[in-house]
């Protein structure tokens, strides 16, 4: 071949590569217009936003008091400043805090500070007070999986419960969870304790969404009561499995543009795929927990916290390496088969390996006693010569709960420019005769022991026998 036979050859050949460069250019430029168009793919994804605004404060100085600041941290005598509904400062003197003129001062001598406390397990508003029929509305037992449903068009937020929580138990913020009914339950909804007329009132600014999982007895006795799939655990994982192939191939089909509809189920999914949701999984045996996380590794998603957990003291070093937090129970046990193995050593041997341990009620009564509920878990672990300082043990409470539910950089610690979400103990909060003497939320002074005016209460409640009782 001459010379120019080989340049016109390669000219030719030039011409083709930059023709298919840019046919190839304008199929990618046609195939993401079609994306942006497609009413499946552009959608509204917080379609219920929070409309939370925080009630009106002032600037307040507590001083002398035993301060946990809810990473571990302990200071004797010292001081907080709260200011624009911030954490404004901390300190072991007044020379730390530039303190305005018109704060209002309190003596915290004798008295311990802490963050709010945060519940990561609480079906209140799904299943309120009175406990009655025509209140549950947390389980949506219809099929093993609801990926569909949010709980938040459930919550009830003149629920009495939300005020006992406060009053009782200092709780500031909550994550409201559907029931353990179903392996995949619908989407969770993270709450400021605080009362409003809607739920988007309290809805937290910014908090992830969470998908409700349960896995082991709750799904297969449910459905398989049923006459139904599942009736059995390996039911249980082919209906998980079989649920996030079809979940990737919608995430496939919607990333390539080529959705025609809207799928609420896949939506939530494919959420959790994209790390936008978490996962909060119902859980009680280690072996099974240790199966879900190889689950999750199939199909490329995270666990963020297993809930109830009462064997996960025997994976601690799994948990922990999975970056995975423990939601558990001080010493509930022996309700149901998969229950009998827990120990009341739980939470302490999970420390111990440097897992994320969470103390969570799942209860309407436990929640106005987690404070409690961490002592005994702290004592049982002191027994078996675990010891934990009490510095950490609040942590279980605050800021390893605002973690578990996605909120921890706005909330659970004391740390300046995040949320003034703070308690006022009357002693030592892992005491049994501690109480909240005072409650803030976002700066606002929302329970007050002393003022009969600062107790919130539902609207439900006006009128009735027991009106804002906290006892």
């Amino acid at each position: 071949m001459t010379r120019i036979a080989k340049q016109l050859v390669a000219a030719a050949a030039l011409a083709l590569a930059l023709n298919s460069a840019g046919t190839g250019l304008a199929k990618d430029k046609k195939a993401s217009e079609a994306r942006a168009d497609n009413p499946a793919v552009k959608f509204n994804k917080n379609p219920y936003p929070s409309t939370y605004r925080p009630y009106p404060g002032q600037p307040v100085l507590i001083t002398g008091a035993t301060v946990f600041d809810g990473k571990g941290g302990r200071i004797d005598g010292g001081a907080v400043l709260l200011r624009d509904g911030k954490v404004a400062g901390l300190g072991g003197s007044l020379a730390d805090l530039a303190v305005p003129a018109d704060a209002v001062r309190i003596d915290g001598t004798g008295k311990f500070v802490t963050p709010g406390i945060i519940d990561a397990h609480s079906h209140l508003g799904v299943y309120p007070s009175p406990g009655v029929q025509a209140h549950s509305d947390g389980n949506e037992a219809t099929a093993p999986t609801t990926a569909e449903v949010w709980a938040e068009h459930s919550v009830w937020p003149h629920d009495p419960g939300f005020s006992r929580a406060l009053a009782n138990g200092g709780v500031t913020s909550l994550q409201v969870l559907p029931g353990s009914a179903n392996l995949m339950g619908g989407r969770s909804a993270v709450l400021k304790n605080v009362y409003a007329r809607t739920v988007q009132g309290m809805k937290f600014p910014g908090a992830p969404y969470g998908l409700k999982m349960a896995c082991g007895e709750n799904p297969k006795r449910v459905y398989g009561g049923k006459g139904r799939m599942p009736s059995t655990r390996m039911g249980n994982f082919a209906v998980n499995r079989a649920t996030w192939i079809k979940a990737q191939e919608y995430r496939r089909k919607r990333d390539a543009g080529k959705l025609e509809t809207r799928d609420l189920a896949m939506e939530t999914l494919a959420g959790v795929l994209d790390g936008e949701i978490l996962i909060q999984n119902h859980c009680y045996r280690a072996d099974e927990m240790a199966l879900v996380l190889d689950m999750a590794k199939e199909f490329g998603y995270k666990v963020t916290a297993f809930h109830h957990a009462v064997e996960a003291y025997k994976i601690g070093d799994l948990l922990k390496q999975n970056d995975v937090c423990s939601a558990v129970w001080a010493d509930w046990w022996g309700f149901k088969m998969e229950s009998l193995d827990a120990i009341p050593e739980n939470a302490g041997i999970l420390y111990k390996a440097g897992a994320c341990v969470v103390i969570h009620s799942d209860d309407a009564n436990g929640i106005q006693r987690l404070n409690q509920e961490a002592a005994k878990a702290q004592g049982d672990a002191r027994r078996a010569g675990i010891a934990i300082p009490d510095a950490e043990v609040i942590r279980w409470l605050t800021l390893n709960p605002a973690r578990a539910i996605g909120v921890d950089k706005q909330t659970g610690s004391l740390e300046p420019g995040k949320m003034a979400d703070v308690v006022l103990w009357n002693a030592n909060p892992l005491s049994t005769y501690a109480r909240p003497e005072k409650v803030w939320i976002d700066g606002a002074l929302l329970f007050d022991a002393a003022d009969p005016k600062r107790r919130p209460v539902s609207d439900f409640e006006l009128g009735q026998s027991g009106e804002g009782d906290v006892k």
